[in-house]
Order: structure tokens, then sequence, then C-alpha cells
């Protein structure tokens, strides 16, 4: 006989720490393990469910009095590019993009130091060596890419310098950027907002309906630029919903913002597999 047996990984909650994004304020985070041969099932089901990747760790805010990240994703079907982004592809319209396995170069690092030192020389991320970085991008335990994107060289330049990369997981149901980083020299070409509408570009092609853009602030100036795209969702109150006006979600405090712990984890929809058992 045949049983269905759920995937019943443990769940855990990190220690208080200062919040990257909310001056001020404290972040928590609820996480799993992401191992062993369902991991891509698991992976897809909690990624739904406004969850998160890092190496081989799902996770979701959980902070005990602020309910303000809420998980954001394109629906591509209905995306339309607004006029400034229609500039943005155009400008950038002489990079090559090339998408590989998940394994680091050292041409990668080297662009990645210069975009922290740059961007968030004083971020979570500002110490990371090529060790660390390494394991950023090689340890994943599901289906992921990198997706490199080289320019024209410039005078006393060979080949095609690297641009842009970004860390990007295959989901059933779409594209998740996980982490990307740039030239920043290149500002005039925005390549942030250049390696999302490519990434919409290659979830269209693919057939995935949907780009998983990690998670927006309401408040956080970091963020913000999230709600720029049409066509925008976010995970709010247990379901997906269109973000409507960006203005209208606060991220004030409350003490019943955010529900027990114990009460987040039994609503969590685990994936299910067929395991043969003998009874």
């Amino acid at each position: 006989m045949r049983h269905t047996l759920p995937i019943a990984p443990q769940f855990y909650v990190t220690a208080p720490q200062p919040c990257p994004y909310l001056d001020g304020r404290m972040e928590r985070k609820l996480f799993t393990a992401l191992q062993g041969e369902h991991a891509q099932k698991l992976n897809d089901s909690l990624s739904k469910q406004g969850f998160r990747r890092s190496q081989n760790v799902l996770y979701r805010p959980s902070c005990a009095e602020c309910s303000a990240c809420l998980s954001a994703r394109i629906r591509v079907a209905d995306f339309q590019p607004r006029r400034t982004q229609r500039r943005v592809l155009k400008k950038a319209e002489d990079l090559r993009r090339n998408a590989t396995s998940p394994w680091a170069t050292e041409d990668q690092f080297s662009l990645f130091r210069r975009y922290l030192d740059t961007r968030h020389a004083d971020g979570g991320m500002a110490d990371m060596d090529i060790f660390e970085f390494a394991a950023m991008i090689e340890e994943t335990p599901i289906k992921s890419r990198v997706i490199e994107y080289t320019r024209p060289a410039g005078p006393g330049e060979m080949g095609r310098p690297l641009a842009a990369v970004c860390l990007t997981d295959v989901f059933d149901d779409g594209l998740s950027m996980v982490y990307s980083f740039y030239d920043p020299t290149l500002s005039d070409l925005s390549l942030g907002t250049y390696l999302i509408l490519d990434h919409i570009d290659i979830a269209r092609e693919a057939g995935l309906p949907y780009v998983y853009l990690g998670y927006w602030v309401p408040g956080s100036r970091k963020m913000g630029y999230k709600a720029g795209f049409t066509a925008l969702e976010i995970y709010k109150g247990g379901r997906w919903q269109d973000i409507g006006d960006p203005a209208a979600h606060k991220a004030e405090l409350h003490p019943l913002s955010v529900d027990p712990i114990a009460e987040q984890v039994a609503r969590i929809s685990l994936p299910e597999t067929r395991t043969p058992r003998d009874i």
C-alpha cells in the first residue's frame, strides 16, 4: 500500500539583530534547512509562501512587532515597461547575456568587491572573502544559474569585460533573483533595473509566469525601486495580491501585527511525496 507522507522540515527562529531596511528596528527570521532529495519541491512550495533562499537555508521575516517586509513578484504576462524602463533597455542594448552553472570565478568576485565597496560598504556582506562568495554562489541544492552580462571593451581593455551578474533560482513557476551585483562605474546604464527587465524577458521566453524579486519594504528607500514595476504582486495576509497603491502599505509597529511562531509554522503548507511503505 502507498501512503502520502509530508516533507516535515524543522523550523527555527534567529536571534534579533538590527534591521537592514528600517532604522531603529530589530530583525528576526523564521528559517529551515534546504537539503535532501526533495529540496527543489520544498523550495518551490515555500517560495510561494514568502520564503527566500540563502545557500541551503529558506527563510522568511518574522519580526516580533513588525510585518513590513513583503515578498514581491512580477506577473510576466501582464508586465508593461514604463517609459523610463524602455530607455534603460535602449541604453543597455550592447550588453550580452550568458547563463552558466552556479560556479564562482575570480572575475565575478572582483566585480562583487567593487560593487560592495562602492554601494554597500557598511552592509552585512562588506567583509565577505572569496571563499564566502564562492559558497554563496555554489552552495545550492536546487536548480540555479549564474547569469553574466558583458559589455564592449573600452580603451586598453581586452575581450568583453563583466558588467553585471545575477544568481538566479529556477522555480516551477518562475525565476527568483537571489542576488545581483554590477559595475558601479556604469551608473548611467541603471543596471539594477536592467537585470530585472532582462529576467522578465528570460521568464517570458521560458514560459514561466513570475519573476520573484525578494522583499519589498514600504518606507525603505533601498527597496522602493521595486514598486516602480507594473504587474507587481506582494504576499500579504497569507496570499498574493496586486500591490495597488504602494503608499497604502504601512510599516508601522504593532504588538499584534505578527502571529506567534507556532501559529505561523502551523499554517505553512508543505509539499507531499509518494513513498512506498509497508504496514
